[in-house]
């Protein structure tokens, strides 16, 4: 069976263990969803993530998930650009979240980004998700 949101799948992932309170959780791979990881463990949202590669060319990302006091660091994450409704922003317009606590993760031509740095680099794109 297809998917028509990888992206979106592996956000409802963590949001779902976190709720088990579970230490790993594990997603099929892609270098969308990897270069997401990238952002989210600079932050500081995950502990880590590793690519498991299999002999069929499929791979999986295994995402540590992190904790503060048995509490999830990540309290809210969310898919904005969908595949029925893309949401694409200017570098004037990108919005930010919790009064610039928590981070937009914006995919632009210099590759996917933090929303700070999509500013500094002085590019817009798709917004893909928001972090807190």
């Amino acid at each position: 069976m297809s998917m028509t949101d990888p992206l979106g799948d592996m956000l409802t992932r963590i949001r779902n263990a976190q709720m088990r309170k579970k230490a790993k959780v594990s997603t099929p791979g892609s270098r969308l969803r990897a270069r997401v990881l990238e952002v989210l463990k600079s932050e500081g949202y995950i502990r880590d993530f590793s690519v498991t590669e299999y002999e069929n060319g499929r791979t999986d990302l295994d995402i540590e998930l992190k904790y503060f006091d048995g509490q999830p660091v990540i309290k809210m994450i969310e898919r904005v650009s969908k595949p029925g409704r893309r949401v694409y922003v200017s570098v004037d317009n990108m919005p930010r979240v919790a009064n610039g606590l928590g981070v937009t993760i914006v995919s632009t031509s210099k590759g996917v980004m933090a929303d700070y740095a999509a500013r500094e680099s002085n590019v817009g794109g798709e917004v893909l998700c928001k972090v807190f």
